[in-house]
């Protein structure tokens, strides 16, 4: 078995685990590669291209927060990922570092279970030719630079819902309600859920509020304004500018990301934590 690793370069304390981690497969004889720019920062011999370790590797290490997650859910495509919290609020990473070994030792032995989360699929015309795009958390289109209120057209299912008038609209699926939905008012999902979330980010409208659909509907956005440009993100990376008119297309990606489980974990203990849920009332106690 081989693992990809991808690390978080930017914390001090994901690259020194990295390199404890590199010591304890080398003692065990566990072939191992790194991402390009982790290994050089890191000062790996193995490494290869990122978009490279799918074909390489049989499952990913994730050293960081979530957002390194993410990113690394970008190229493990269905692979299995054991995401290890080196970061803040650790939603979505599995493991603290303290878990990490035990977890390896269970994909090793064949122990372990997966969590599977739903992608959405994007498509969109980049330099006049149709691509699909995924995201784990959330698909996002905003107003950018825009110096007034654009108006965002939704339809389902080819039926009009609405045109907000807005700073942007945000579609998430369950995984992605506690990230920039959550922050825009949306609610919290309970993961796998079969739902996607639409958000209006700051909406013109006190009556417009976010609202929960089905995963099976087929979502299409796009920007009503004379002028202007408008950026696509996808978990939280910047795609590409819309133009007024351009209709982003979104729906349930066929693609499943496989997140290795913490059998340890409970999703109400980790809102309570990572939200400070039922702080007042422990220190009215």
């Amino acid at each position: 078995m081989k693992f990809a690793i991808v690390v978080n370069i930017n914390r001090k304390d994901a690259i020194e685990l990295a390199r404890e981690l590199i010591a304890w497969l080398g003692e065990r004889g566990l072939d191992y590669v790194f991402d390009a720019i982790s290994a050089e920062k890191i000062g790996a011999s193995r490494f290869a291209e990122i978009d490279e370790l799918n074909k390489l590797c049989d499952v990913f290490i994730s050293l960081g927060g979530d957002g390194t997650l993410l990113f690394t859910s970008h190229y493990s495509v269905t692979k299995p990922v054991i995401g290890v919290n080196v970061g803040r609020l650790g939603f979505l990473t599995e493991f603290s570092t303290s878990e990490m070994y035990d977890a390896i030792e269970k994909v090793l032995d064949g122990t372990y279970t997966i969590h599977d989360r739903t992608q959405l699929e994007a498509r969109v015309q980049v330099d006049g030719v149709p691509k699909s795009l995924t995201a784990l958390n959330d698909v996002v289109i905003e107003k950018g630079a825009y110096p007034r209120i654009p108006a965002f057209v939704i339809t389902l299912d080819g039926e009009m819902l609405s045109a907000y008038r807005a700073d942007g609209i945000i579609v998430s699926t369950s995984t992605g309600s506690t990230a920039y939905s959550l922050s825009a008012g949306g609610p919290v999902i309970a993961p796998k859920s079969n739902v996607f979330v639409i958000t209006p980010i700051c909406p013109h409208m006190l009556t417009v509020r976010p609202i929960v659909i089905s995963d099976d509907k087929v979502i299409e956005i796009s920007v009503d304004t004379p002028d202007g440009k408008f950026p696509l993100n996808l978990d939280g990376h910047i795609n590409k500018f819309l133009k007024p008119g351009e209709i982003i297309t979104i729906r349930k990606s066929k693609e499943m990301i496989n997140l290795v489980a913490n059998e340890n974990r409970n999703y109400c203990e980790i809102l309570r934590n990572k939200l400070l849920w039922g702080r007042e009332h422990k220190s009215c106690t």
